[in-house]
This record gives structure tokens, C-alpha cells and sequence, in this order.
């Protein structure tokens, strides 16, 4: 089966979790603070893989979710870090938020690949929180959640030639002919519900990679015929060969049908219609020489070369292959575009800066990401912990802000989920 759409949600791993302990043994039986820092979380990572050629499998996997990382130990041991989920996903796989439908990533090239939720931070053991007035702190910090996200995963073969044309123009015995792909083929509409690629090989020496697109239809750019479905799939190839049925049984007209099928190019991407077309008439061992000969010079006539073939026989096959190959490689030359390495790309989402405090009754609210997440990691049982808090709110200027709209020791607090008292 083939799917080339899929929606998934990932989570990355969450933090370890620090830990407070003290050296005690018979040496040092009142030791100063050992505890150690726990690991970050695993990141979940997306890679184009030639191992996968679809996204079927996604149907029934639809959560993935990196390790978490491993809790700090004492003797000041830090905890590993979470495992990396790393997630195959087909090459020409885009990559979407669910919900905003931002493109995240496009994962064009084998190997390429991007971090979409990172891990959570890790917590820090108390012997990180040592100053010089601070000996023996009794401080320490859970790990963070992992960056949770649904994304939307949308699949565009990857292939140099599209075969273009309605249905039973004779698309899939072309592909099956010149590479080999064994495309399902049958004489009535839509047999091929699936895009086939296929390796041509042209001399024994070079080859192309050409994809059959399933029947195309009026109305195909809105979804009729599931058209706009496999349109995609074309957006990336360099030329097209656009097969031309010669002896429909629906007495259609080739040259109508030719212009239909670049109005629905055109309509789907405007930049579809301007790329090179080898434009093939198929079916000649259906039709005397006369009529070949006529409907070649109507197409002459509107300034369209049409090439006569009948993949039936085979007649004129290889040098369609030869053409399609030689354009190709007329296309690639004209390519600037540098290649860019493969790298990891990290998809950073969008964090607020700064603070914000809000009065609610008697009750004063901080608001702020940095900040939350400071008071989120803390373990607030402790006096030492309160203190550690204070110190950072004022280092933050969170506590001159509380001050200047009238915040007195002992009034309330709010920050993110906690609620407390400052004595001072």
C-alpha cells in the first residue's frame, strides 16, 4: 500500500532528576555535597532513509517518544544522557506542525535530517549549587519534560523524469517497458492507484529515475480523481514525458486532451506548465500510417513536437529514452544552485523572552518562560531551595519589578504552577 501522508506525535525524552546527597563515610563522616546532575533527555530526530519508501507504517505507529535521561548519583555521578529516537522516514518527506502547518523541514537527500522536539533539560544535584557561602546546600532540581509535538508528514517522490497523461494513455506499460517496475496495468480507468518509480537505464552506463503518476483528470488540481494527491509527486522532477492516448475508445481528442492535462499543471503550480515536456503519442500499431501522420501535423500546427510510439511493440521506445535522457542531462547543466552538505538540522520552536506580572486579587503573577522553568525544575522543600529562588529572582529583576508595584515580604507569589512566600 502506499501512503504518502501520515500524522504522528513526538515527544522527547524528559531531564533526569538531580539529587542531594552528602559524603558520608568513616573517613569523612560529615562530608561536603556529592550529588550528582542527572542527563538530559533524548531529542527525537527525523532522517530521509532510502530503507523506507512509504509512509504506511505510520498508520500504525502514530507516537514516538525518545528515552528520558538517567538520575544524577551520588559521588557526584551525572546521569547518562536519553537515547536519540531516530525515526526513518521516506526521502522528499515534508515536514509539518499539525497545527500551524509551518514547514519544519524538507528532507530532500539521503541521510538528511532534522531534530523535531528536543530533550528535556536535566536537573542539577546539589553539589552544583556550592558557593562560598553556600557549603552544604540543600538544593537541588528536576529534570524538565521533553518538547512534545504533532506533525503533519507529507511524502513527494523523488525522481528526474515524470510520466504524465489520462488514464490508460499507456503510462505504466511505459515505465514497466524501460525499467523493469512491474506496474499493475489493465484496460479501464485508474488501474494504477499507486506513483511506480523506476531506474531507466539508458546505455549500460547512465540511468534516470522516472515516476508514473496514477491517471490525471479535469478537476485533478481540486482532488477529483484523487489528482491533487499525486500531483505532488511531480513538482519535483526536471522534465516530463506527456503520453498522449491515440486510439481512445472514448473518441477523445489528443490535441484536447494535451491541453487539458497542462491546464491542470498549471492550476495546481503555475511552474509545472513551464517545465520541458516530451510530449508522445502512443498507440500507433492501433492506427494506419495516414492518421498518425495527420494528428502529428495538427499538433505541428500548435507548435507541439509529437513523437509516435507504441510501447505495444516497442516501436520507438529507445529513442524516447535517449531524448528524455539527453534532456535531462540539458536541464541538470543549467542547475546553479550549489549542493549544500547534508547536516542535522534543529528545529528551534519559538520561546518568549523576558517577564511579565500580573495582579489577581491579592495574589501577584509572574509570567515568563525562563522563569517558570526555574521555579518548574526547583524542588521547593527546603529553605535553602526558597532562598537559592529568591537569589535568582532578584539576580532577574523579577523581585525590583514586584517591589515597584507594591510587593511586600510575605505576600503571595504565583509562578507558573507554585504558589509561595518570600520572607524577604
Amino acid at each position: 500500500m502506499f501512503i504518502d501522508e501520515a500524522v504522528v506525535r513526538v515527544r522527547a525524552g524528559r531531564g533526569g532528576n538531580g539529587v542531594i546527597h552528602f559524603i558520608s563515610n568513616r573517613h569523612t563522616p560529615r562530608g561536603g555535597p556529592d550529588g550528582g546532575s542527572g542527563g538530559p533527555g533524548g531529542d527525537v530526530v527525523l532522517r530521509a532513509s532510502l530503507s523506507v519508501s512509504t509512509l504506511h507504517a505510520f498508520r500504525h505507529r502514530p507516537r514516538f517518544e525518545a528515552a528520558g535521561g538517567v538520575d544524577g548519583k551520588r559521588n557526584n555521578q551525572t546521569g547518562a544522557r536519553g537515547e536519540d529516537l531516530i525515526v526513518h522516514v521516506p526521502v522528499g518527506t515534508i515536514i509539518k506542525d499539525y497545527d500551524t502547518e509551518e514547514v519544519l523541514a524538507d528532507l530532500a537527500a539521503v541521510n538528511e535530517e532534522v531534530v523535531v522536539a528536543r530533550g528535556g533539560e536535566h536537573g542539577r544535584g546539589n553539589s552544583s549549587f556550592t558557593t562560598t557561602t553556600r557549603r552544604a546546600p540543600r538544593v537541588c532540581e528536576r529534570g524538565l519534560p521533553g518538547e512534545e509535538r504533532m506533525l503533519q508528514l507529507e511524502l513527494k517522490l523523488i525522481a528526474d523524469v515524470g510520466i504524465i497523461g489520462f488514464p490508460n494513455a499507456g503510462k505504466s506499460s511505459l515505465i514497466s517497458s524501460i525499467s523493469g517496475k512491474k506496474a499493475q496495468v489493465a484496460d479501464y480507468p485508474f488501474t494504477t492507484i499507486i506513483p511506480n518509480l523506476g531506474v531507466v537505464d539508458v546505455d549500460g552506463r547512465n540511468s534516470f529515475v522516472a515516476v508514473d503518476v496514477p491517471g490525471l483528470v479535469e478537476g485533478a488540481h481540486q482532488g477529483r480523481g484523487l489528482g491533487d494527491r499525486f500531483l505532488r509527486h511531480i513538482e519535483r522532477t526536471r522534465l516530463f514525458i506527456h503520453m498522449i492516448d491515440l486510439a481512445t475508445l472514448e473518441e477523445r481528442d489528443p490535441l484536447d486532451d494535451y491541453l487539458k492535462i497542462n491546464a491542470e499543471l498549471a492550476a495546481f503550480n503555475p511552474a509545472l506548465a513551464e517545465r520541458p515536456q516530451l510530449v508522445v503519442g502512443n498507440k500507433i500499431d492501433a492506427l494506419d500510417d495516414e492518421a498518425v501522420a495527420a494528428i502529428v501535423a495538427r499538433f505541428a500546427e500548435a507548435d507541439v513536437e509529437l513523437i509516435p510510439i507504441s510501447v505495444a511493440t516497442q516501436t520507438g521506445v529507445r529513442d524516447l529514452v535517449g531524448r528524455a535522457y539527453t534532456l535531462l542531462v540539458d536541464s541538470r547543466e543549467r542547475e546553479v544552485t550549489p549542493a549544500s552538505p547534508v547536516r542535522r538540522k534543529v528545529y528551534r520552536f519559538a520561546e518568549e523572552t523576558g517577564f511579565r506580572i500580573e495582579a489577581e486579587d491579592d495574589t501577584y503573577v509572574v509570567i515568563g518562560q525562563e522563569i517558570e522553568r526555574v521555579v518548574q525544575k526547583l524542588i521547593l522543600n527546603t529553605r535553602d531551595a526558597l532562598e537559592y529562588l529568591a537569589d535568582r529572582l532578584e539576580k532577574m529583576g523579577v523581585l525590583k519589578e514586584l517591589r515597584r508595584l507594591g510587593y511586600k515580604p510575605g505576600d503571595l507569589i504565583r509562578i507558573g504552577e507554585v504558589e509561595l512566600e518570600l520572607a524577604g
